[in-house]
């Protein structure tokens, strides 16, 4: 036997001894706990002997020892992110995703923060990708630096100042040592590891730390709460951030990077390229308005009233109300039907409120949802505390049933408080709604970037409301062109012939103008 086929022989038993181990293994291994299993034994594994405080010190030894990590007065990090664009990407899962570069400088000492931000937006047209933004915070409230001046940031934006300010890694353990009520929570598996847990109350949240009992390092930070951004319509949120690619910084044992679930979707990741400690600090930097930054605070945010202020009277019975998510009431012989239901069940009970007082005695018929952007949907639950039917595309159902399903007992909203059972009314193809001259026809788009929308049709006003498609990003230009293309060829396959159209983020424009701009998009 030459060498050749000698080989061939080895390799082939060396084959069958792994097949047969692993076919062998399976029978034996038990299957790894799932993250967030409880541990069966009693006690905190790794902290069995310690306090939840003396379990925390043994932590931070771990990271280097109290006294390093609180000599922190201030941090500079270089850093490279993505988050998945949950709230708004076109299909669902798998989600759009934002990238972004940060310069950020955590000032522990005063409670301040300063964040350049550079961006790239998926959903942005041709060279307008590439944004760059700069957020200043403090314990007062924080900006946004502008060409025009400094202007109020978000609720959201302070929210993440402050969980950076304390609840970081740099600052988790000694926020949680200052914590009075710091105790211990039932242990965990953390990827397959048993974690001691402690728990704290923080801004009046439970904060839970996952200790690993082999090394005690913070492995992760877990919590239940309502958020200002767009998760704001899911109520309750379970926030899991994982800490991970350990490094040694100056002495320090901090993880560079944070892997953030939310309801268990990962949801952004963020990683440290570069990060220095208690350089000079230059207190310009962090110069801010004031006054605009008190502003901040004072936001409602997603709990805002529903305004009457900007309306258009589109035809008799047709009310346009603009707003960032624009609203209309339709008037028929039998009721009344609502277009839309955004941005939360407070502004959506002022809406249905408006239906009433606009036409005393007439029943809502129907609640229009016509997309699956959050934002968009985040008044539906007040339509099904109300007991009003809900006209959803076949598609967004689940969706829209997870999130009328989600817990709210944190800020609890109507449904909470009185929970009912929706009434659906799903389309799934034409669909046709009331009678008389503002006789409405539901149309499914179907389109790659717009499959998750429905147009209303109104065949008696040849008016056209595009759901979430159309806006300009010029006078005479469209934003995102492909969206409106797609409707185009769903009003040509349908054969709608169309004056006026308008949509959530565009008052009415000529039907024509738009099929102008559409077209040159094309050529």
């Amino acid at each position: 036997m030459d060498r050749r086929e000698r080989g061939g022989v080895e390799f082939s038993l060396v084959l069958a001894g792994l097949f047969t181990v692993a076919v062998a293994l399976p029978a034996h291994a038990a299957p790894a706990p799932a993250d967030g299993t409880p541990v069966a034994a009693k006690g905190q594994p790794g902290c069995d002997t310690q306090d939840a405080r003396s379990c925390t010190e043994l932590a931070l030894a771990a990271m280097g020892g109290r006294e390093r990590l609180a000599g922190i007065t201030h941090a500079h990090y270089q850093l490279t992110s993505h988050v998945a664009l949950t709230e708004q990407s076109y299909r669902q899962q798998p989600f759009i995703t934002a990238y972004e570069r940060d310069d950020l400088t955590l000032d522990f000492s005063n409670g301040r923060l300063l964040r350049v931000a550079h961006v790239t937006w998926p959903e942005s047209d041709p060279h307008q990708s590439e944004i760059t933004q700069t957020l200043v915070g403090g314990p007062d409230g924080g900006v946004y630096r502008t060409e025009k001046g400094d202007a109020p940031c978000s609720l959201s934006d302070l929210d993440s100042t402050a969980d950076a300010l304390a609840l970081g890694p740099e600052r988790l353990l000694l926020t949680a040592l200052a914590a009075p009520d710091l105790r211990f929570a039932k242990a965990q598996w953390l990827r397959s590891t048993p974690h001691s847990v402690v728990e704290f109350t923080w801004h009046g949240t439970p904060i839970r730390v996952l200790i690993n009992a082999n090394n005690h390092l913070p492995d992760a930070m877990e919590s239940t709460r309502n958020f200002h951004d767009f998760w704001f319509a899911w109520g309750d949120v379970r926030q899991l951030v994982y800490f991970d690619n350990w490094h040694l910084f100056y002495g320090l044992v901090l993880p560079t990077n944070q892997v953030e679930f939310r309801n268990d979707v990962p949801w952004q990741s963020t990683q440290i390229t570069d990060a220095s400690f208690n350089d000079p600090l230059d207190d310009k930097s962090f110069s801010m308005d004031t006054k605009i930054a008190a502003k901040s605070g004072q936001s409602k945010g997603w709990e805002r009233p529903f305004s009457d202020k900007a309306r258009t009277e589109l035809a008799p019975g047709i009310e346009l109300f603009h707003g960032s998510w624009n609203t209309t009431l339709i008037k028929q012989d039998d009721g009344v039907l609502v277009l839309e239901a955004p941005i939360s069940p407070m502004f959506a009970q002022g809406l249905f409120a408006k239906a009433h007082d606009e036409y005393p005695g007439q029943p809502i018929r129907g609640v229009l949802t016509t997309s699956d952007s959050w934002p968009h949907a985040a008044g539906v639950r007040q339509a099904v505390a109300e007991g009003l039917p809900v006209y959803a595309l076949d598609l967004n159902r689940p969706l829209l049933e997870r999130m009328v399903a989600a817990p709210h007992h944190l800020r609890p909203d109507l449904l909470d408080t009185q929970p009912k059972d929706a009434h659906w009314n799903t389309v799934s193809g034409t669909l046709a709604l009331g009678q008389g001259v503002n006789r409405v026809v539901l149309y499914p788009l179907r389109g790659a970037s717009t499959e998750r929308q429905y147009m209303v049709y109104f065949p008696q006003r040849h008016l056209l409301y595009a759901s979430d498609t159309l806006a300009l990003s010029g006078k005479d230009t469209l934003y995102d062109p492909q969206l409106m293309h797609e409707v185009v060829q769903a009003v040509e396959r349908e054969h709608l012939a169309v004056d006026t159209v308008y949509s959530m983020h565009q008052g009415p424009l000529a039907w024509a103008d738009v099929i102008k701009m559409v077209n040159a998009s094309v050529n």
